[in-house]
Formats: structure tokens, sequence, C-alpha cells
């Protein structure tokens, strides 16, 4: 691991200073926007809007970097970003900010599958489960950053906008003096929705159902924890504690999911994140608790993520796998724009407790459909299923593709130990 931050340092230093403008600019959307008497409501649709430029954004990036390519691209979205983050405290309108936050959802989005396309192309095959590693902790480690940032700021002012918008100018140095010649950018054909749903209908419904919780813990967790009466260090520190645990949790439960029917995993995780939402809903005025339930719901949530797509990839063909990244996000996206009007809407019907009913039901949901299924298919033998792949929702189709090209060379590994133990076995004694 140490050799790979140190021959990708400057990638993964941009990256973080990006995750750290992106995860500032999104807690402080909640915070900011209750200050300027934003409705529960309105701030749902600024929340929804950014995942919306973000699908868009990784539907159309790749052909904007085939035109003109990865330099011009990155420099223009860039721009745009920085442009953004400061046009947000000078026109405090609803709609003026749900234009905004498209506009930084799609300009994120292709930033991203620039950057991590220099991250894989600079990258051996030999250190690419370790890059990923990496990648993951790092963009972790930019979000939770971004929240100490906040809880030392003034989100009254003008000041703190301005931070992320430096970091994001800042970003592009490392990144851009850093990189060998420009990668080639080649986009795996997709499969269908049908194919993705043939193949696995518990992965499909659980991507559609997990984007929706997501984007309630990315986009909605600071409005929650605002409309509560948390103090911004208290919506920060909330904040945290959902992606640390995230962070935490995701090692266990990747070792769980190499061991055992992954879908029994799935719907006791689903069933853990479920209660834990319920927890929420009825004790949720309390700050330490609710610290102690955004840990739980964030370890349990963003794991799930990775655990649905290992569990796709158990009924693919290796060279179906790059494929089906697309879909699955696409899938992904969808949940994660309609998650936050979805949960803006019940908290304006029941007030801040329906943030958490929200992300329970969805996760009951999952562990419900999990259990059904396991009636409808036998299990695959442990020892023939893939390997547990660590994903983000925050990475562009480029991360995700280049995780499931990880995941096939695992198999194929695999899958030689395999053939030559059996040929051992089979051999004559000399």
């Amino acid at each position: 691991m140490l050799k790979v931050v140190a021959s990708s340092w400057a990638l993964l230093l941009g990256i973080g200073l990006l995750m750290v403008g992106n995860g500032l600019q999104s807690t402080l959307m909640g915070v900011r926007g209750n200050i300027e008497g934003f409705t529960t409501f309105e701030l749902s649709l600024v929340a929804s809007a950014y995942f919306l430029g973000f699908l868009g954004g990784s539907r159309l990036a790749p052909e904007m970097i085939r035109r003109v390519g990865h330099v011009r691209v990155f420099a223009a979205l860039g721009s745009f970003i920085s442009a953004v983050l400061i046009l947000y405290p000078a026109v405090t309108d609803p709609w003026a900010w749900v234009l905004l936050r498209v506009i930084i959802g799609f300009c994120f989005s292709g930033v991203y599958v620039t950057a991590e396309s220099w991250l894989n192309n600079a990258t051996p095959n030999e250190t690419r489960g370790q890059t990923l590693s990496a990648y993951m902790i790092v963009q972790m480690i930019g979000i939770v950053t971004a929240q100490g940032i906040l809880a030392v700021g003034e989100p009254g002012g003008f000041v703190i906008f301005i931070i992320p918008s430096v970091l994001v100018s800042i970003s592009f140095a490392p990144i851009l003096l850093s990189i060998s010649p420009t990668p080639p950018f080649e986009a795996t054909k997709s499969l269908s929705l049908r194919d993705l749903f043939n193949a696995s209908p518990l992965a499909f419904v659980g991507m559609l159902l997990m984007g929706g919780v997501f984007a309630a813990q990315f986009g909605m967790a600071a409005v929650y924890a605002t409309e509560a009466g948390f103090t911004v260090q208290q919506v920060s520190a909330f904040v945290s504690a959902i992606f640390i645990g995230a962070m935490i949790l995701q090692v266990p439960i990747g070792w769980l999911s190499d061991r055992m029917d992954r879908r029994l995993l799935i719907a006791i995780v689903g069933v853990i994140g479920g209660v834990a939402g319920i927890a929420g809903w009825m004790f949720g005025t309390t700050y330490l608790v609710v610290l102690g339930i955004g840990f739980v719901v964030g370890g349990m949530a963003n794991p799930l993520y990775s655990l649905l797509i290992a569990y796709m990839n158990d009924y693919l063909e290796p060279d179906q796998m790059a494929g089906a990244s697309g879909g699955l996000m696409f899938v992904n996206g969808i949940g994660s724009v309609a998650g936050p009007v979805v949960t803006g809407w019940l908290m304006a019907q029941i007030g801040a407790g329906g943030y958490w009913l929200f992300i329970a039901i969805l996760m009951f949901a999952v562990a419900a459909y999990a259990a059904y299924r396991m009636t409808q298919r036998p299990a695959i033998p442990v020892d023939a299923t893939g390997a547990y792949v660590n994903v983000l929702p925050t990475v562009s189709p480029v991360a995700f593709e280049t995780a499931q090209e990880w995941a096939v060379e695992q198999a194929e590994d695999q899958a030689e130990e395999q053939g030559s133990e059996t040929g051992s076995a089979n051999a004559p004694p000399g």
C-alpha cells in the first residue's frame, strides 16, 4: 500500500482535494439553506439536483473526452465548479441553487471520470487492487476532512464558499503536473438493464434502493441535522460519523462476504441498517445517540453497495463484468435522484425523523427482498463466488469499471490456482 501511495501520491492528493471540496459544498448546502429560510422540500430538490447532474455527467463525459481530450474537459469542468461554488452565496434562491447543483453535479462527474482515467492508466496491473483501496480511503478521508473545515467555518458568510472553490482549483495542479501523456479512453459496451435484472434481480433492485439511501446520506444528512436543532459543529460530526462508519465496517463486511451466502449477509446488513434507522426515527433528537446511529447506518449502507456489486458479479461471465458497471450505476443513479425528494417530502410531513424513516424503509426492503430471493434460487457455493470489491457510490464509471476488471483478474487467478491444485492432485506419483 505504501508503495502505491508513493508512486501515485500526486494523483491521490488531487483527488483528495476534489473530495474535500465536494464534501464541503454538499454539507454546506443544507446548513446555509436553512439559514436562508429554504423549506425542507426545497432543500431536497437542491440535493436531488446534484445527483441528476452527476448521472448526466457519467453518461456524457466519456463522449466529451473522446471528442476534445482529457485536459480540455478537466480544465473546462473544473473552472465551472470553482465558479459555481462562489455563486452559491451570491444567488441565494432555491431554484437558482437547483440549477447550480445540476451544473456542479455534471462537472464533478466529468472531473472524476478524467482524474480516475489518469489514475487507472498510471497503475500497473499487479497493484490495481491496492490502488483501488487507496483511492477509496482517500475519498473517505476527503469527505471527513470537509466536515472538519465546516465545523470551524462560518456557514452564514462568504469565505466558507471560497474555501472549496480554492481547494478544487488547487487540486488541478498535482493531477495535471504529475500525469504522463493522456491515456486512451475506451468505453465498455454496457449490458442492457433487462440483462442485468435477469442475471440478478436482487442486485438490480438492491442498487436502485441503495441509491436512495446514499443520496439521503450524502445530500440530506445536513438538512436533517439542522432541522433536528444541532449546531454546525454537531452537524459536521454527524456527517463524519456516517462516513467513518462506512470506512471501518467495510472491512469486516467484506471479509464475511467471501465466506458466506451473500444473500444472507445482504439481509442481515439490511436488517441492522433498518433497525438503526428506526432507532434514529425514535431517538433522533439526542445528539450522542444520533452519532452512534449515523456510524451504524453508514457502516451498513455503504458496504452494502459493494456487496450488491459482488453478488451481481457472481452471476456474470468475466467478460460481462466491466460492461455491467454502466447499467448498475444508472440504476443506482435513478434511486439517487429520487431519494432526496422523497426524504424531503417525508420530513415535511412528520418532521426531522422522516429522514431516518426513509432510510429504514429502504434498508428493510433490501433485506426482505434478499430473504425472498433465497427461496427462488439455490446459493452459489462460497468457493465459487468472486472477490468482494470495495467501491463507493461517489465514484465515476471509470473507477467502477476498474474495480470490475480487478474482480475479473481475481477470478481468473483463483481459477488458475484451483486448476493447478486439481492437476497436482490428479498427477501420478513420481
